[in-house]
């Protein structure tokens, strides 16, 4: 069998890059460059579609890459932790469940997450309160209590 058939895949690249922050060095540039696309296209586009968002916010974003070197891109919304740290008012979450509690938010904030998190492709589906249980686990997880 020719070598030709499985090079004709699409790739995946899977980054996280600060929301209108995008530039041709890493970790986006060789992460794209060694897939033969141009890391400025990519650069120009990312930071136009996530000109909403305030700069330097983490953008998960999958890259796919066809085989004729063009691309196209998912933008998703940011990290369930940090838009729980953000909340909370937070630099980091626990190094260990030891620490006390790095912050607090209420059961609004968690609600406001989850409405946020809904917009993306794979929670379109679930139900608004399949996905507050996510963030309420995450949330235990990173030690911010969660109040009434």
């Amino acid at each position: 069998m020719s070598k030709k058939l499985g090079s004709a895949k699409s790739a995946l690249v899977k980054l996280i890059v600060g929301a209108g922050q995008a530039t041709p060095s890493p970790p986006v540039g060789p992460a794209l460059g060694s897939k033969g696309v141009k890391a400025i296209d990519f650069c120009k586009e990312f930071n136009a579609r996530t000109a909403q968002y305030n700069p330097g916010v983490p953008i998960p974003t999958v890259v796919t890459v066809n085989p004729d070197r063009s691309f196209s891109f998912e933008v998703k919304s940011p990290p369930t932790a940090w838009l729980i740290l953000q909340a909370a008012g937070a630099e980091k979450g626990w190094a260990s469940a030891k620490e006390p509690k790095v912050g607090t938010i209420s059961l609004k904030h968690v609600y406001e997450i989850a409405k946020v998190k809904k917009t993306d492709a794979r929670h379109a589906n679930l139900e608004l309160e399949g996905i507050v249980k996510s963030i309420l686990g995450t949330a235990k997880s990173v030690g911010v209590d969660v109040v009434a």
